[in-house]
């Protein structure tokens, strides 16, 4: 892939040129992209690809909802909205042959992104598998949208040569289609001929006629022949990227950024607060709003009035997040740490991490807190209380724990279900569930995003209907063995 990064902003092709290389909203990827982008541009496609990927994820895995229905689709496009990628919205909503120059500069992102993360997941078979399954996917969700001249767009700038059986083939056949395919009015429909191991997944589930070595498929499911291409064609080059991976990290600027992107946090990182958090109300806030990570760093600096440097750095960072000021933080740690030791000794040892983490000293930058993904990858030694409890507690332990809180049997046994399965993130969005009474099913990405969360539900602009018993979100089994989770937590 000719993909020259730099520093220095690039003038775009032309809107002419961009009309020739990206004629349809829809793509195959079968073409390298070639001009020249700058290296913040890189980084910017390459996490909002990854965010469109994990909301695909989030909207089976977590919500539940069936693949490709009407509401697993909205819940995406409306997820893409709200994360501002409305072009990756728009392409998913209806794809089409318009040229608009918008048509034209969200086709060009899609292209581009799509190269990028394809460094980025070669590397492992797990990176590549979740990677294979999530842009499947999307290439489904879009293939759907297609309507009319569209479709037959595509299959001409793909060279997709297939067409309908003839009327007088499919009259003769009409009632073996009618008893094989699960589609009503199949009278009116167009039935294409193909090889059928080029539509194993059909056959596989028994929705295809068959004879003769070929199956008879609805265009309805055409999508299943394209797809099958689409997987061979996507293995085959992620291969390729990953035999030349290291000719591409020659350049220490893509390194960290390709390596790191599966575990990057691409949301609010919460370095401004919006309100302020009186330290006064930290214990309450603590038992309602926090996330079990924070909720057990509160607790063990009640108890101990100390904690060791990562708990102090995860948690200050957090209680700045949620709006305490720099004063109060100050104060806070003074009164805890001088239980256990005299005020010189804080000032003297503890005072400036404080004022460090709010860019008051050292490099004076604004620090933002942890997200999910960074508490979870964290590394987490013996008698430290940081990280993230759901990976790095014993599973015993945090069982006692929940107990301790007043868990019933069922919330405690789904947030264990799911730390097992290691599916952290998850399990957190289950002990938010037991903790409000809810079924909202949130994908938690950062601790912050928790708080924020319980705030809403607390002063009323989230309506719950509180639950009398324990109900469970449905998760298909293959979307979790499948899904591995948005931080890739199983595969450490």
């Amino acid at each position: 892939m000719d993909l020259n990064i730099r520093r220095k902003s690039t003038k775009l092709p032309l809107t002419g040129s961009l009309v020739e290389t990206y004629p349809h909203d829809l793509q195959m990827y079968k073409i390298p992209p070639t001009e020249d982008i700058t290296l913040q541009e890189f980084e910017t496609l390459a996490l909002e690809r990854v965010t469109l990927l994990r909301s695909l994820a989030t909207a089976t895995t977590l919500k539940g909802l069936r693949l490709y229905s009407e509401e697993w689709t909205d819940y995406v496009i409306g997820e893409l909205k709200t994360q501002g990628l409305k072009y990756y919205a728009k392409l998913c909503e209806k794809s089409s042959c318009a040229t608009t120059e918008a048509d034209l500069q969200a086709r060009r992102k899609d292209h581009i992104a799509h190269f990028i993360l394809r460094l980025a997941y070669c590397r492992t078979e797990e990176l590549r598998r979740w990677f294979i399954a999530r842009e499947l996917e999307l290439f489904k969700m879009r293939f759907a949208t297609m309507r009319g001249e569209a479709v037959e767009t595509f299959f001409k700038l793909n060279n997709l040569c297939y067409t309908n059986i003839s009327d007088e083939e499919k009259s003769e056949i009409i009632h073996f289609l009618r008893e094989s395919t699960p589609h009503s009015n199949i009278d009116n429909m167009k039935f294409f001929k193909v090889k059928f191991f080029e539509v194993l997944d059909l056959v596989k589930m028994r929705k295809v006629y068959l004879s003769g070595g070929y199956a008879y498929i609805p265009h309805k499911d055409f999508i299943s022949v394209l797809s099958a291409q689409y997987r061979t064609q996507l293995k085959q080059s992620l291969a390729v990227a990953c035999h030349h991976l290291g000719e591409i990290e020659q350049d220490e600027r893509l390194v960290s950024l390709l390596k790191g992107l599966h575990q990057s946090y691409s949301g609010n990182d919460y370095s401004d607060a919006k309100a302020i958090i009186p330290i006064e109300t930290l214990d309450s806030l603590a038992v309602k709003l926090f996330p079990l990570c924070m909720r057990q760093l509160h607790d063990q600096l009640r108890v101990a009035h100390h904690l060791k440097h990562g708990g102090r750095l995860q948690y200050g960072l957090f209680l700045k997040g949620i709006g305490v000021t720099l004063e109060d933080s100050l104060r806070f740690w003074r009164e805890e740490f001088t239980k256990i030791m005299e005020l010189d000794k804080f000032e003297k040892q503890y005072a400036y991490n404080v004022r460090y983490n709010y860019g008051k000293e050292g490099s004076k930058r604004n620090y933002s807190p942890f997200s999910c993904l960074k508490i979870i990858n964290n590394t987490v030694g013996p008698g430290d209380c940081h990280g993230c409890p759901y990976r790095h507690c014993d599973v015993g332990i945090l069982k006692n724990r929940l107990q301790g809180y007043g868990f019933d049997a069922q919330a405690i046994g789904e947030i264990i279900d799911m730390t097992k399965k290691g599916h952290f993130q998850i399990a957190c969005s289950k002990y938010f569930d037991a903790v409000h009474h809810c079924d909202l099913g949130l994908g938690i990405n950062h601790p912050n995003q928790y708080f924020e969360e319980s705030q809403k539900i607390a002063k009323g602009e989230i309506k719950l209907e509180i639950k009398k018993e324990a109900k469970k979100v449905p998760v298909k089994k293959e979307a979790i063995e499948e899904f591995d989770e948005m931080d890739f937590d199983e595969a450490m």
